[in-house]
């Protein structure tokens, strides 16, 4: 027989135990007639199985254990536990530990099944375990506590660790360094940082996973300063971090928004040779992301030899983050080009650059990968995360401007919050669907759910875009006897955009005169739009003075006063406000806009010439041009 031994392996340092074995080739043994010699076969066999997690070969080999009345070994029935846990098959798992032979179970099945439950999240059920075990005197070892500890942890069972910490030094192994590194990494996490320092303080061995449970521990709590005095004290006692050391450091640099020291890291980084690892690349690119770095966390990712999903969807974040949402859909088509499955968090990422870009090929392709890999309700745990989705999903579709499919998405929900109401209600209203809208909002306050602020700004959205001026300034006037809700400036300034649009310009002037508020650059901005609309020069100027007044370097403040002008005949007054603009340094933004084909969203900016494309695409825009010019069109420059 082979001789039994633990190792302990976890990156969190609240460990793990799983069976050491003799190694071999990687290759599966052929079993000789010999029984030892076949159980050991088996054996070395099974931990190939958990480790490259082959479900079917692991089978095969529970087949032959039972089949040739060797299934009674303890080293076999501990590797087929280990086996069924690491491929999360935790029934089978409890099925062998439980099975009709094994009378006397001992603390390598017990440590075996516990590490199993607490490895696949299943922490209430691996300390059920620990239990029974108690209850039945079987003495656990230096390699059950770590686990334990960590099942505490996730079950919030903190007068536990304390009676676990109290066994310890019944047992003499309060001093054991793994069983340390799990007390103060768990004692962190409830946030007793005097009990976690004094369990650190009394060991007299420190290892690099100790200091890891002290750095990540304080990280997790948010204590970061105390976490990097700790990273500089483990520096200074000449402990070499590892990789996941600098992996829980990166990510306190990323959450404070700390670029030096950062890129400091990823200098040590390089140096150590850590940089090569998915996990520490990963981390960068997070790191990078959070400082609004995209060029740098990019940079990271291109190098990158090996790329997961979590590479993926981190970079696609970094992007989404800083509104580059054309550049978020690049790499998504980039990823499926690579044959990375999208998941979950992909789905959450990708969707609102679809929004924002109105892509509604890619939002289709992405809700119909939704519905056949299961990632919709069926996908997932959790009811709330359901409804962030679909609401994701109905977003995309009414930003697009398909309220038939954003419909079909809301009819299906099992359950609607009050943001899906709002996106049915933001959505009917924007592309001139008032009827609707009113009728969603109905509907929602007959479903007893009570409208808020956002609920007012889509319904008096709704009434502008509909030109329904009666029904917005009756709920402007009922918002708050009525439904509770008081107005705020965006109210107000929904019902000024509302009547000029309909022309009435002086109502919207007087509303801005005696509204309780200080009225704010977006409702004189659609002011002055109205006026160069309607021709009223008198107003616009009054309006384009408290505009530029509020915001001086917006050039859109600028470019509707000049085109106010422009359409009156008024060209030195036009040269003056470009004038003025070229004293206050005030820029026009390059205009873009962007379509969807086939092949990709194509972005374009004025003037742009690096389209692969380009002369075919401004020869159409010359030859179109040309047409409009017969038929009077004048190009305003």
């Amino acid at each position: 027989m082979f001789p039994l031994n633990y190792s302990i392996c976890s990156k969190s340092s609240l460990t793990i135990s799983r069976l050491v074995l003799p190694k071999h080739s990687g290759r599966f043994l052929r079993f000789s007639t010999s029984p030892s010699y076949d159980v050991g076969a088996c054996i070395a066999s099974l931990q190939s199985c958990a480790h490259n997690t082959n479900l079917s070969k692991g089978k095969e080999l529970h087949s032959h254990l039972l089949k040739n009345g060797l299934f009674s070994s303890p080293l076999a029935t501990t590797s087929l536990i280990n086996m069924y846990s690491k491929c999360t098959l935790m029934d089978h798992a409890l099925k062998v530990f439980n099975y009709p032979t094994h009378h006397d179970k001992n603390v390598f099945a017990y440590n075996a099944i516990i590490a199993g439950f607490v490895a696949n999240r299943l922490s209430r059920d691996g300390f059920g375990l620990y239990r029974q075990m108690r209850h039945l005197g079987v003495v656990p070892d230096k390699f059950t506590f770590p686990c334990v500890i960590r099942a505490c942890g996730e079950t919030a069972e903190d007068s536990e660790v304390e009676k676990i910490h109290g066994l310890l030094f019944k047992l003499g192994l309060e001093l054991d360094v793994y069983v340390g590194s799990a007390l103060v990494n768990t004692y962190l996490k409830f946030g007793l940082v005097e009990e976690a320092h004094e369990v650190f303080e009394e060991l007299p061995v420190r290892d690099v996973v100790l200091w890891n449970s002290m750095v990540n521990g304080y990280a997790q709590i948010g204590h970061f300063e105390e976490a990097l005095v700790v990273f500089r004290r483990m520096r200074e006692n000449g402990v070499v971090p590892c990789r996941y050391t600098v992996t829980g450091v990166l990510s306190i640099y990323s959450v404070v928004v700390d670029f030096d020291n950062g890129r400091a890291v990823h200098g040590f980084l390089t140096k150590m040779g850590y940089a090569s690892s998915v996990v520490v690349s990963n981390a960068l690119i997070d790191m990078y992301g959070k400082c609004k770095c995209t060029s740098d966390a990019l940079n990271v990712f291109e190098v990158m030899d090996e790329k997961d999903i979590f590479s993926w969807n981190s970079i696609m974040y970094v992007h989404q983050r800083c509104g580059d949402h054309y550049g978020t859909l690049r790499l998504f088509d980039r990823m499926l080009g690579n044959r990375i499955q999208p998941d979950l968090v992909t789905v959450t990422t990708v969707l609102p650059a679809c929004t924002h870009l109105a892509a509604l090929m890619h939002g289709r392709e992405i809700h119909g990968y939704m519905i056949v890999n299961g990632l919709g309700k069926e996908g997932r745990n959790s009811d709330f995360d359901d409804v962030i989705l679909s609401n994701a999903l109905m977003d995309m579709y009414a930003k697009c401007g398909n309220m038939r499919d954003a419909r079909m998405v809301f009819d299906n929900m099992g359950e609607k919050d009050m943001a899906s109401w709002n996106i049915m209600i933001t959505g009917y209203g924007m592309h001139g669907y008032g009827d609707e809208a009113l009728d969603t909002f109905s509907r929602m306050c007959q479903a007893r759910m009570v409208p808020n602020e956002i609920s007012f700004v889509g319904l008096l959205s709704a009434c502008s875009h509909a030109g329904m001026v009666k029904e917005g300034l009756e709920f402007l006037a009922e918002m708050q006897s009525k439904y509770g809700v008081t107005p705020s400036i965006e109210h107000y300034t929904c019902v000024i955009d509302m009547l000029c649009r309909a022309g009435q310009l002086v109502e919207a002037y007087d509303l801005f005169l005696t509204m309780p508020f200080k009225a704010d650059p977006v409702g004189w901005r659609s002011l002055l739009a109205a006026c160069r609309l309607h021709k009223d020069t008198d107003l616009a100027e009054i309006a384009a003075s408290k505009v530029i007044e509020l915001e001086p370097g917006h050039c859109g403040n600028y470019v509707l006063m000049s085109n106010v002008y422009g359409v009156d005949g008024r060209y030195e007054e036009v040269s003056e406000l470009r004038h003025t603009m070229r004293q206050q340094n005030v820029k026009k933004r390059p205009g873009c806009s962007w379509i969807e084909l086939m092949n990709g969203v194509h972005v374009f900016i004025t003037g742009d010439r690096t389209h692969p494309q380009t002369n075919f695409i401004y020869a159409g825009l010359n030859s179109l041009t040309a047409v409009l010019q017969e038929y009077g069109y004048v190009p305003f420059i």
